[in-house]
């Protein structure tokens, strides 16, 4: 009999975003001067007193094992943030802190999903989401979304997802892909759901920093006491301090599943990166004004990105509040030629569009979203200027 691999191993799809990161640096290495709009990752340094911090732990000989779930003074600064941004109050042993924002949401899911349980996934979805669910032995129970709704569901189609077998909803605002915010009133809708058919909120926030025009994250754990009692809330360091290699993020929610989440945690890894979790802690209690400018950055090249593709006539799905992607309408050009290449789908113009104009962006199907590419803007004003113009060009060009 052949050696075979497991069926979760088999059902997974590999990232698309991974798999175009491989793509990019391919060509650079062949000398090609490629714009990539498709890392979503910020183009700033970690600030300088964070990584002063991590040298210091080194120093100090902080490399050993540490608790499963964190450093205590960690788990207590992360429990001080959200009470400072959200007031809601959590003890230390109510968090956990793992090693980024994805492990969290892994062991969340793996913490309350038995085989067959449904997941609740709004489209457009960060690519993980499904794969998530599937490795933990649920099944994604999509909600197709349009342009005209804002990407966002309506209550009734959430109320319509529901079944017998719904054990969680995840929750991602400001949204990958779309940029958008849940507003209260569907957040309320959302909890009062999750409490009349007893399931649980997955509520990745890792963009909560990142909100324009005035809009503000909202958690569904602060809807109400019993929203916040079945909301595991998710976030982490690696957007709004720029510490994306670091891989440090956190959770919060009821004790009970922070134990689980802890216990899984202890066998897969065990306790987060030490040095880590020193230089995160400095980047909770020191000054937050490297948030705040990397959030006046975005918000600024957000304004630079909607003027140009206005200016060249190419169409944003929906208007980001929040994070730092945008979704572009491409339906226009599907059936279209780029030379013998018929455009028949948003994979095929992300192809072209990197292969002729060395514009990289990612194709909407991967999210939920057919039809659209995902742009991020992520990136300096003069690479936004330059990739405007060359999408442009790529476009008037298909025939």
């Amino acid at each position: 009999m052949a050696l075979q691999l497991s069926d979760i191993a088999l059902s997974i799809s590999p990232s698309a975003t991974l798999s175009l990161n491989a793509t990019v640096a391919l060509l650079k290495q062949q000398g090609e001067d490629v714009i990539s709009m498709g890392v979503g990752e910020p183009d700033f340094d970690t600030p300088v007193h964070i990584r002063k911090a991590a040298k210091e732990a080194i120093d100090a000989g902080k490399t050993r094992y540490t608790d499963v779930k964190g450093i205590p003074e960690l788990r207590q600064a992360v429990a001080d943030h959200i009470y400072a941004h959200k007031h809601l109050r959590y003890s230390k042993d109510e968090i956990i802190v793992s090693s980024g924002a994805k492990q969290a949401i892994v062991l969340a899911l793996q913490s309350i999903i038995n085989p067959g349980d449904e997941v609740i996934l709004p489209a457009p979805y960060w690519i993980s989401y499904t794969e998530m669910i599937k490795i933990a032995g649920g099944k994604p129970v999509i909600i197709t979304t349009v342009p005209e709704t804002e990407f966002l569901p309506t209550p009734e189609q959430l109320e319509a997802a529901v079944t017998e077998r719904t054990k969680a909803i995840i929750i991602n605002s400001p949204n990958n892909p779309t940029g958008n915010i849940w507003p209260r009133e569907l957040l309320a809708a959302a909890c009062e759901l999750a409490r009349k058919h007893d399931f649980f909120i997955v509520s990745d926030e890792i963009y909560e920093d990142l909100c324009y025009d005035g809009y503000s994250q909202i958690s569904p754990a602060q809807i109400s006491d019993d929203a916040k009692q079945r909301t595991i809330l998710v976030s982490g360091f690696s957007k709004a301090y720029a510490m994306t290699g670091w891989r440090m993020g956190y959770a919060s929610g009821p004790l009970f599943a922070i134990k689980a989440m802890g216990s899984i945690q202890s066998h897969m890894t065990g306790n987060p990166n030490s040095i880590t979790q020193y230089a995160a802690l400095t980047a909770l209690t020191a000054s937050q004004d490297c948030v705040v400018d990397m959030a006046h950055s975005f918000a600024r090249r957000r304004t630079l990105l909607l003027f140009l593709l206005a200016q060249n006539g190419l169409r944003p799905g929906v208007m980001p509040k929040g994070a730092f992607y945008m979704l572009l309408d491409v339906r226009h050009y599907l059936g279209k030629k780029c030379g013998d290449v018929v455009i028949d789908s948003d994979l095929k113009f992300a192809q072209m569009l990197l292969e002729k104009a060395f514009v990289a962006v990612i194709p909407g199907a991967p999210f939920g979203a057919d039809g659209f590419v995902r742009m991020s803007y992520a990136v300096s004003d003069i690479q936004i200027t330059e990739a405007v113009r060359r999408i442009s060009s790529f476009v008037q060009s298909l025939e």
